[in-house]
């Protein structure tokens, strides 16, 4: 097979081989890219393998570009170049062969042969080259059947699966993410060697391995990663808190639902509507505290009292093991865990503005991505009673929009402040103020009063007289 003519398309490969041939220097196109060819999938990396010095080959690629600035970057230490040409990103490195000492997962390098270098690929999807030299210039290097694998939708690795996985372990949560992506199988003894060898990945770093699983996560149809994770027994060493969501427990006749398959419903469900990683996140978390609050009670059967709350609690410690950021975005699924059953039940009731109200304060600028995780969470196998609790949303909805035209709350701030307070009873910071602040805030969610000094003055001074505190200046309305 030759891609002479899809190589032409894209004047960077001329460049490279131009520049590979004036260093009398083989130069090939490898990996992800090659693979993505095949399957007509969209790319912007390109790996450029060649016998030789990748750095030297990157700067005079830069150099022959003609461009007058050239963003070129070289990692010594690695070998490796990556230059960004028009859009591009281009990374080069001078082809070689690995072994690797069991205790680590960074190999001794020495210079190789490109059949040296395909050797050590992880699969053979990602070990096919194609050539950028004169004499064969488009052709492609297969010496494991890569085109076979992709047409059979097939993830295998080139050498034997059990020491390509114990030489670099991460390469097990890549065979799963890239069967993710794909939608590919993994072939049975690769599939073998995951479960054989699936202790070997306590050697590598939290951060590598969440880089996979969020890659995973990201797919199309993640529930199909997180279903092969689970049968090869990696889940439970990484993510043991959702293995926990598993199975169904029955007493007088009565049981609940497998909580593990509903959230890995309720996370495709997500995915359908989001690419956002965070918002997916808070659809694997949205019932993670379930097992420990899982109660049975007589009349009412399995109940689960506050686990959206506990759940709340433990995003923190998940993300902290898995070394994911601690800042926004962790507050963020947070506060969707917490706040993921109020719709619902607001669907369900007749719907009070007070109500609506606190949510709109509550879940503020995060209201759309609440909405999508709360009609995800529908997964009732009976399809009126979807449409029923969907048809519900809407109209939550509806209000919900009505009421912020009019109360603006998202961005809620009360009129009242602590400084104001303060100054009309002549107090310092004290509790009495915070006291006031939060019977101020209660009444306008509440609509007692309204956003305004108007309303506000003549309620402060009830509070406060109630505190027995006493005006010394009654502020100017």
């Amino acid at each position: 097979m030759n891609f002479e003519e899809n190589l032409h398309n894209n004047p960077i490969f001329q460049l490279v081989a131009d520049s590979a041939k004036e260093l009398n220097i083989s130069a090939f196109v490898v990996g992800g890219f090659v693979r993505d060819i095949i399957l007509n999938r969209p790319s912007k990396d390109i790996d450029i393998v060649c016998v030789g010095s990748g750095i030297e080959l990157a700067e005079l690629v830069a150099r022959n570009s003609g461009k007058e600035e050239v963003n070129l970057s070289v990692f010594k230490n690695f070998g490796t170049a990556m230059i960004n040409l028009d859009g591009w990103e281009v990374e080069f490195v001078g082809a070689r062969k690995e072994s690797y000492n069991r205790d680590s997962r960074k190999p001794v390098v020495e210079d190789g042969t490109i059949e040296d270098d395909q050797n050590r690929r992880d699969f053979t999807i990602n070990a096919m080259a194609i050539s950028l030299n004169a004499d064969n210039f488009g052709e492609l290097i297969d010496p494991f059947d890569g085109l076979g694998d992709l047409r059979r939708k097939i993830v295998r690795t080139p050498l034997e699966p059990g020491i390509t996985f114990s030489d670099d372990p991460l390469r097990m949560m890549r065979a799963v993410r890239f069967a993710t992506q794909l939608n590919f199988d993994i072939h049975p003894d690769t599939f073998d060697a995951l479960i054989k060898e699936k202790d070997r990945l306590e050697i590598i770093s939290r951060e590598r391995i969440a880089d996979e699983l969020n890659k995973i996560i990201l797919a199309k149809r993640p529930s199909y990663g997180f279903m092969l994770l689970d049968s090869c027994g990696l889940l439970q060493l990484i993510f043991p808190e959702f293995c926990a969501l598993k199975g169904v427990e029955t007493e007088d006749g009565k049981g609940h639902k497998d909580n593990f398959y509903h959230t890995l419903q309720v996370l495709d469900n997500t995915a359908l509507k989001s690419d956002d990683l965070w918002l997916r996140w808070a659809a694997i978390l949205h019932d993670i505290a379930k097992p420990a609050t899982k109660r049975f009670d007589k009349k009412k059967g399995w109940t689960f009292h506050g686990h959206e709350e506990l759940g709340s609690k433990m995003v923190k410690p998940i993300f902290q093991n898995l070394r994911m950021p601690l800042n926004e975005k962790m507050r963020f699924v947070k506060k969707l865990v917490r706040l993921h059953l109020r719709p619902i039940a607001l669907s369900k009731e007749e719907i009070t503005d007070s109500a609506l109200r606190r949510l709109l304060f509550e879940a503020g600028e995060e209201l759309e991505s609440l909405m999508i995780l709360c009609r995800a969470d529908i997964t009732s196998k009976n399809g009126e009673k979807v449409k029923r609790y969907l048809r519900n949303f809407d109209i939550v909805e509806e209000k919900l929009k009505d009421l912020e035209e009019r109360d603006k709350l998202r961005q809620f701030q009360p009129v009242i402040t602590g400084e104001l307070i303060m100054e009309t009873f002549g107090i310092a910071p004290s509790k009495e103020v915070g006291i006031i602040k939060v019977a101020v805030r209660e009444a306008i969610l509440e609509g007692q009063i309204a956003n305004n000094l108007e309303s506000g003055i003549p309620f402060i001074l009830e509070e406060g007289k109630k505190l027995g505190l006493a005006p010394v200046k009654i502020p100017t309305i």
